[in-house]
């Protein structure tokens, strides 16, 4: 049960599975929605202040290399594009942006997006993180909804 609980934490800091998969493997493990959440959310945050502190010097130090250019260069088209919903509405365009749980988007993209536009830590964090959290509640409500759905069914 508790390797359960690990993997789901495990899960919400993997790059575009995120909270989004976590929630999913812990309602379809039979997990308790009141664990599960707050371990997905707290996992999925971990990386978004050092995300944010470092991304900058990691993708410049990728562009360097033969081998990590392209994607570095991938990566910085990518948060551009996205950065164009998030960025005039900055606090809440972020929250949206992370709580909206669609792929390409979450706190990895939100973060990379909050960095590399200059938004402050001390904005970022918590429009990322109250984005996690109504990302939580949509995607609890959607797993633990079916799933409770479908264990009636079976009954």
């Amino acid at each position: 049960m508790f390797t359960d609980y690990l993997y789901t934490f495990l899960i919400s800091m993997i790059p575009v599975a995120e909270l989004r998969a976590s929630v999913i493997f812990g309602a379809a493990k039979g997990l308790e929605w009141y664990y599960v959440l707050p371990v997905s959310v707290i996992g999925n945050f971990l990386p978004v202040p050092f995300i944010l502190l470092f991304i900058k010097k990691i993708l410049k130090w990728m562009k360097s290399t033969e081998r990590f250019s392209r994607f570095a260069l991938w990566l910085e088209e990518r948060a551009d594009r996205k950065s164009s919903r998030v960025i005039p509405y900055a606090f809440f365009g972020l929250v949206l942006f992370v709580g909206i749980p669609i792929p390409g988007t979450g706190a990895w993209m939100g973060a990379l997006i909050a960095a590399l536009f200059g938004m402050r830590m001390r904005q970022a964090m918590p429009a990322i993180f109250t984005g996690l959290l109504i990302a939580g509640a949509i995607m609890g409500a959607a797993s633990y909804g079916a799933v409770g759905f479908l264990s009636f069914l079976m009954q």
